[in-house]
């Protein structure tokens, strides 16, 4: 995936409100930014963290800066926008940069199914080709990560993550394919786990969708100021 100019150079000055952050830019002038990000972005909020920053070309947008990513003195950087790991992997997809989602050749995004939800990705087999079960995707970011390469999920309690799992496993069900992608946004993590001591609901549902069926893949992701893009499989440590 990537940005439409290189991104921007700043410094945290605090985030708050959840959507919003004051940062210090580069020419010394202070902005307040957009945060597409509803969680708790744990050990990625300490005022004087270095930011990277996307600008939009609309004139019309209050806020013409979002926060892509805050850079770790040991991880460089981290990405913090929670919109852009379906991005990566609409991306990634279509190369075949994530083989056990290839052979797919129909990509659908944002596709009702179940109750009331929308999975992120549908991948469909070609209709006038030999059928294969619809793959469902969803995705989630990651950006997590308290001990030396170890990236969790989720930093904060999530029961609308584990609401996807139940729909996921209600999928492989009704005899389809179901996929829970996590997307780290970060280069220094070989293994991917739940933050269980966090939210005590997601990894237990986690591991029981996996039970159930329910594909359970991790991958990272290689950071530069024009993009990112997934880098490796991790494996998941149950």
């Amino acid at each position: 995936m990537r940005f439409k100019s290189p991104l921007e150079r700043g410094t945290l000055i605090r985030r708050y409100k959840r959507f919003l952050a004051d940062v210090t830019l580069d020419d010394g002038s202070t902005a307040t930014v957009h945060v597409p990000n509803p969680g708790a972005m744990l050990g990625l909020t300490a005022p004087g963290l270095p930011v990277w920053l996307s600008r939009s070309p609309d004139p019309k947008r209050k806020l013409p800066l979002t926060l892509e990513a805050v850079e770790l003195p040991d991880a460089g950087p981290v990405g913090v926008n929670t919109l852009n790991p379906n991005r990566i992997a609409e991306t990634a997809i279509p190369r075949g940069d994530i083989p056990e989602l290839a052979g797919y050749p129909i990509l659908r995004r944002e596709v009702r199914y179940d109750v009331d939800s929308r999975i992120d990705i549908l991948l469909q087999s070609d209709p006038d080709a030999l059928q294969r079960p619809s793959c469902w995707v969803e995705i989630k970011n990651c950006h997590f990560s308290r001990a030396a390469r170890l990236a969790e999920f989720p930093d904060c309690n999530t029961v609308r993550g584990v609401k996807h799992l139940k729909a996921l496993e209600r999928v492989v069900e009704a005899g389809g394919r179901a996929v829970m992608l996590f997307i780290v946004q970060r280069m220094d993590c070989d293994i991917f786990t739940t933050a269980d001591d966090i939210d005590r609901a997601y990894g237990p549902a986690l591991r029981e969708a996996a039970s159930r069926g329910v594909e359970v893949l991790c991958y990272s992701c290689h950071l530069t100021p024009e993009a990112i893009r997934l880098d490796r499989a991790l494996p998941w440590r149950p």
